[in-house]
């Protein structure tokens, strides 16, 4: 019988060993149930072709060359990626809708003897809770903002906290952007549907009596746009802000740009960019620091002209709480992190 979903926290507790996505390799990229195994059972072009067939010229064609097709590729499963799975296997499989894809798979896994299941209402089942939680549903946890200006070890903080046992959503990990101009990493970023599907899980696991510690953030991370009733919990939010010493903010940039440092073709690239808020004369120097390796130099000049003035003049609520950090060491950080638990 099909299992429907009536919350993301009860697809975690489900009885099943592994979600199955049998849509297409493209519908996967886009988004999915995270965690899910994607075995296609039409491939792109595939489902192209009997999308096509179907429309235009013979529904019952279709339906006998996808058959087929399906059949092929549920072999190739079987011999592959599923080879090596025991006899008491109980996977949940989802397309789409929940219909024939998901459906003729699990027949074929329900004949081996596997307990498969399918997702009722499939992959747009699911969308509708995650768009529920996201743009809907009020935050569920009170959250606190870990703000300061670039360098100052924010996302550190956030994994010390988290190694205590505190909540903490990394926003800029889920949307693999560091949050500026220098933010894109390698690989890129999810799209924005894969990026709140991340989100909403993290937001399913949440206790909601107790505080979530989240980086302040403008409404888009990249090209990722914060869902609504995140942003407005943030905007509300109390405000814990960092402030470290210039060479130490320098120190720790170094560290964590290491990519970026190390790709001269990338950072000149980037750099061209801030000829508009700069001028040319400006960015020719910069560039001539990138180039002679002068990385400290550049990040010291990049704070103190480009990022310390932006965020200084971006709009700050009432009752902050400033947090005076000596430097950035491992101890300091977990010293801070501490305090911020024990305080509340």
């Amino acid at each position: 019988m099909p299992i429907a979903l009536d919350s993301l926290a009860a697809l975690a507790a489900l009885p099943f060993d592994e979600v199955i996505d049998v849509r297409s390799p493209a519908e996967y990229a886009e988004d999915h149930i995270p965690g899910a195994l994607n075995l296609p059972v039409l491939s792109n072009e595939e489902r192209a072709r009997v999308g096509t067939i179907y429309v235009q010229q013979d529904r019952f064609l279709a339906r006998k060359i996808g058959a087929a097709l399906v059949s092929r590729n549920a072999a190739a499963h079987l011999e592959g990626p599923l080879a090596d799975r025991s006899g008491g296997w109980r996977p949940l499989v989802y397309c789409w809708r929940g219909g024939q894809r998901s459906g003729s798979f699990t027949v074929i896994l329900q004949q081996i003897g596997w307990q498969a299941e399918t997702v009722k209402g499939g992959y747009q089942s699911y969308r509708r809770l995650v768009a529920r939680a996201l743009y809907e549903e009020p935050f569920a946890a009170p959250v606190r903002l870990i703000d300061g200006g670039t360098g100052t070890g924010k996302t550190h903080l956030l994994s010390h906290l988290a190694a205590l046992g505190a909540q903490v959503i990394d926003l800029e990990d889920l949307a693999a952007h560091r949050g500026s101009v220098f933010g894109p990493v390698a690989g890129g970023q999810p799209s924005q549907k894969s990026f709140e599907s991340a989100l909403a899980a993290c937001m399913a696991r949440l206790d909601p009596t107790r505080p979530v510690y989240i980086e302040a953030e403008s409404s888009r991370i990249g090209r990722i746009t914060l869902p609504p009733m995140l942003a407005r919990a943030m905007r509300s939010a109390p405000v814990i802000r960092i402030n470290v010493p210039l060479a130490a903010r320098v120190s720790n940039i170094c560290t964590d740009y290491t990519d970026l440092i190390a790709d001269p073709d990338r950072l000149d690239a980037i750099l061209s960019r801030l000829v508009q808020y700069h001028g040319h004369a400006q960015v020719d120097h910069w560039r001539a620091l990138a180039a002679s390796g002068d990385f400290p130099t550049l990040v010291a000049q990049l704070i103190e002209t480009h990022y310390d003035p932006r965020y200084i003049r971006k709009p700050r609520p009432e009752g902050i709480t400033p947090l005076d950090l000596p430097d950035l060491s491992e101890a300091t950080l977990q010293a801070a992190a501490k305090g911020l638990i024990q305080s509340g």
